[in-house]
């Protein structure tokens, strides 16, 4: 995330341009073929990271040839760059509308972030591949160029925790919150919410009790509103 890793890296000589990004989204006349290769190659790179996976694994398992995937896709680094950005941009728009559905429109301003913190740790089975990339990518850090991993998390964290400080600057304009840095107030509000589910589900690959997620979310948001939460006057130090 991520803000969700506390909420990704470039193979050497490529980068995540906007064309890149165009390419990743899904577009009218996109082949079955094309997307068989997609979803194939979301499933083997998480299965067994960028550096295990082949073109040949690949084709495999979407049921394709390896000449089906070199006319969809230059190269293994133009496929994964393409993965991980069309992925990362889903996840993303994800966890912004789960944003905006919670926090949108305050009625009650402890028990909305609670509900938010809830959603926010639910597992998202549609992009288990997805996460299960980023497991791996984690695992395989050192070895990925620095440029990938910059680009991941503009794709993807960043713009989820740019999304999260924009709603928790509104609710500071609004007087709800005292905030001076909304992009360090959201950091903060991930880590909290995020840090102990990850620990404990080895960053999402273990399942978690949702009365867990609920004792979570209400301590975490206890924690962020002790540190944040908006006071007619400033507590006084004892003396």
């Amino acid at each position: 995330m991520a803000i969700h890793d506390p909420l990704y890296t470039l193979i050497p000589g490529t980068t995540l341009t906007n064309t890149d990004e165009e390419q990743a989204r899904p577009r009218r006349g996109m082949t079955h073929k094309r997307q068989a290769v997609m979803r194939a190659a979301r499933a083997v790179f998480g299965r067994v990271g960028y550096l295990g996976a082949s073109i040949d694994m690949i084709a495999t398992e979407a049921g394709v040839s390896t000449r089906t995937i070199y006319n969809h896709f230059e190269s293994k680094e133009h496929l994964f760059v393409t993965v991980l950005t069309e992925s990362s941009h889903q996840v993303a728009a994800a966890y912004e509308a789960i944003i905006q559905r919670h926090l949108g429109e305050i009625t009650d301003l402890e028990a909305d972030l609670i509900a938010f913190g809830r959603q926010w740790l639910r597992p998202l089975p549609e992009f288990a591949d997805h996460f299960a990339i980023v497991r791996r990518i984690n695992a395989e850090a050192e070895r990925f160029p620095r440029e990938l991993h910059e680009a991941w998390q503009e794709a993807g964290p960043l713009r989820v925790q740019h999304a999260l400080a924009a709603q928790l600057a509104r609710l500071s304009d609004r007087g709800l919150l005292r905030i001076e840095d909304a992009e360090c107030a959201a950091q903060h509000f991930a880590v909290l919410i995020t840090a102990r589910v990850t620990s404990r589900t080895q960053l999402g690959a273990a399942p978690i009790e949702d009365a867990e997620i609920e004792k979570i979310a209400t301590e975490s948001v206890h924690a962020f509103l002790y540190g944040y939460l908006s006071r007619e006057t400033p507590p006084t130090r004892e003396t």
